[in-house]
């Protein structure tokens, strides 16, 4: 029997979050559910991934501008979003991101609609939410029917700083089928030199910096390798600059945020992620789908449950710069390890992380959360 599925999400930009939210919205509407997605920013924006045209897509700043208050207004859009759950009788209510979350639990509160909360960030590396933002989760989260967490990492910090939640449940990012469909039928689309490639958002937990530093005396020892890290943020002048001032014009390029991903992902020979911390790397999942040998600090959270503890990716210690320059020097010196290391991946995620697969898993997520609809609606 077709579900009726509210998806709630900030925005439909270029994020993580965005690109799950389009993924899941358009295989949820087409096998037969009814799904409504719900961007919830003030404003209003373009979808940066393709949604279904039988997807409804409700902008809530929209909604709010029908109270007669301004979009901008909390309340605005809160009363909006409380009347658009009460319109729409879903039978399931889906929120992504901790300020969403929190919005629709207080909204959802009398009215007998399931919700299931979804974390996108490990806890531990938040220093960007504010502190009543935390307080407020950490109140209102025990109040949702199941709050979901992308992986093992990040269930005993979640457990440690907000007890009382009804239930924690582990949901992987699922790989778009397009792109599991495109990585199989593509003929190797390498560029004409062998490249590096990172892709990231230009800001500190990247460190982009660094890994430009230990790409120096790489250049040196491999002289026709490049580096392309593909991405926009608040480092990219001194991103810029670092270049300039180590003389890597010509071997390291920033060509900023890219409309086809994949595409580039698919030019690269390596992929590496030095990030110090992670929520769940979409950008590594795809790299390994794609059959990229792929090198990354073993940080929280992500990279050793994709790489099933190494064996199919290469990992160095968190912060260990010796030993990704180390890593790094062993697979662009090695194409049989490249392979290896490619094939390997490939065929792991591409089962683990299949979008079917995941689909059944929210299945079986809503199937514990049914009966409260069913009570509801009797």
């Amino acid at each position: 029997m077709p579900r009726r599925i509210m998806l709630l999400v900030s925005s439909m930009g270029s994020g993580g979050a965005e690109r799950v939210a389009a993924t899941l919205a358009n295989a949820w509407v087409e096998r037969g559910d009814v799904v409504t997605l719900v961007p919830t920013f003030s404003g209003r924006g373009e979808c940066f991934y393709p949604v279904s045209d039988r997807v409804k897509l409700v902008y809530l700043a929209d909604m709010a501008r029908k109270t007669g208050r301004s979009p901008l207004a909390y309340g605005a859009r809160f009363l909006a979003l409380r009347r658009l759950i009460c319109a729409a009788r879903p039978d399931v209510v889906v929120s992504f991101l901790t300020n969403v979350n929190v919005a629709v639990i207080l909204a959802t509160r009398g009215l007998r609609v399931p919700v299931i909360a979804c974390e996108r960030t490990n806890p531990q590396f938040e220093a960007d939410t504010r502190r009543g933002l935390r307080l407020l989760r950490r109140l209102t989260y025990p109040l949702a029917d199941l709050v979901t967490v992308q992986n093992q990492d990040m269930v005993p910090a979640f457990h440690a700083m907000m007890p009382g939640m009804k239930r924690l449940e582990v949901i992987p990012n699922p790989l778009p089928d397009a792109l599991v469909k495109e990585a199989q039928g593509r003929a190797v689309d390498q560029a004409s030199r062998p490249r590096l490639i990172a892709m990231g958002r230009l800001s500190q937990e990247k460190q982009f910096g660094r890994l430009i530093a230990g790409f120096g005396p790489l250049a040196a020892k491999f002289p026709d390798w490049e580096l392309w890290i593909w991405g926009e943020g608040p480092l990219r002048l001194q991103l810029e600059q670092q270049v300039r001032d180590t003389k890597l014009d010509g071997r390291v390029f920033l060509p900023g945020r890219t409309s086809a991903p994949w595409d580039e992902l698919a030019k690269g020979t390596v992929f590496v992620m030095s990030s110090a911390y992670e929520g769940f790397p979409n950008v590594l999942l795809e790299a390994m789908a794609l059959e990229l040998p792929c090198v990354a600090f073993d940080c929280p959270s992500g990279p050793r449950e994709m790489t099933r503890n190494g064996q199919n990716g290469l990992l160095a210690p968190a912060g260990d710069w010796k030993a990704l320059v180390e890593a790094l020097r062993r697979v662009m010196r090695d194409a049989a390890l490249r392979r290896a290391l490619g094939e390997r991946a490939a065929a792991s995620v591409r089962e683990r992380y299949a979008l079917n697969k995941v689909l059944r898993m929210w299945d079986n997520l809503f199937d514990t959360v049914a009966p409260k609809r069913e009570r509801a609606s009797r």
